[in-house]
């Protein structure tokens, strides 16, 4: 790359730049984005780039496969329906123990280690939610122990970072009525607290190229979505299992004044800079009508 063409790259970037400062942006992290050292570094050091460009970055961690490995070796079988964990009372304990002790502390040391600052907060501090009532894509009536659907969000702990210009990084976790802890599917999480902050942006680091076509061919990215095509291709069956969350949250978030939706492949090099601040992005977009 010739000097000219760096300086093309800088330009390319100056009007998103000007656009985006000031603006809250809220990033679901997980996948294999989480699970490589060397994908953990670029996606969180990227993380710190928007907080340097004046962007407000709000990171909801998974943790699936650290707490998949956790019950692993305490001799506990994973089940999930539809993407989402089963979950019993001494594997919510088991969930609340590794995203509290290695998950979240370990996100928070990377984003400080590049330069960044950042503080976790246990989704159980500012997520609320009742016991989740699942039914299936087939119309079967599934009981997923303790797992919540948000609904509220405790707002001022988590602005009272961005005041002070400190990342929030949040947990899925959080609080029934009662005191019980649920947990709560990640990309859920993050549509929750993108809503309750009407941010500009929602953002979700995935191990796939966006949102796929053909799920068998991984250059078949569509570029653009609208809740009208997403309901068509969801009775077609293109978006289907795992990916049905991750759509229906972006499109109530859509319908809650977040500004856009983004589906990513985290373990592309410097995936969330290509989407916000090139023309031709790298991902999904989801936008209204």
């Amino acid at each position: 790359m010739t000097p000219n063409d760096r300086a093309a790259v800088l330009a390319e970037a100056l009007p998103y730049l000007q656009k985006f400062r000031g603006e809250t942006f809220v990033i679901k992290y997980g996948g294999s984005a989480m699970e490589n050292e060397e994908l953990v570094g670029r996606v969180l050091r990227d993380v710190v780039f928007l907080e340097a460009a004046g962007i407000n970055p709000v990171l909801v961690h998974g943790g699936g496969k650290a707490i998949t490995r956790a019950m692993k070796a305490a001799g506990v079988d994973a089940r999930f329906v539809d993407g989402l964990r089963v979950t019993d009372e001494a594997q919510i304990e088991l969930i609340d123990r590794t995203l509290a002790a290695e998950i979240a502390p370990g996100i928070v040391r990377q984003i400080e280690a590049f330069g960044g600052h950042a503080e976790a907060i246990s989704g159980k501090e500012v997520l609320k939610a009742v016991k989740m009532r699942y039914r299936t894509s087939k119309g079967e009536d599934v009981d997923l122990g303790f797992v919540g659907d948000v609904n509220d969000v405790v707002l001022p702990p988590i602005q009272a970072l961005l005041d002070r210009e400190v990342i929030p990084v949040i947990s899925p976790l959080a609080r029934g009525t009662g005191g019980e802890v649920y947990n709560i599917n990640a990309d859920i999480a993050a549509g929750e607290v993108a809503k309750a902050l009407k941010a500009r942006k929602l953002i979700y680091l995935t191990d796939v190229n966006g949102v796929l076509l053909d799920p068998a061919i991984p250059s078949s990215t569509i570029p653009t979505l609208t809740p009208a095509t997403i309901a068509d291709l969801k009775d077609k069956g293109v978006i289907a299992g795992g990916m049905i969350p991750k759509v229906d949250s972006a499109v109530e978030a859509l319908q809650s004044g977040v500004g856009q939706i983004h589906f990513l492949d985290g373990r592309i090099p410097h995936a969330l800079l290509l989407e916000i601040f090139t023309t031709a992005g790298i991902g999904t977009e989801i936008r209204n009508d």
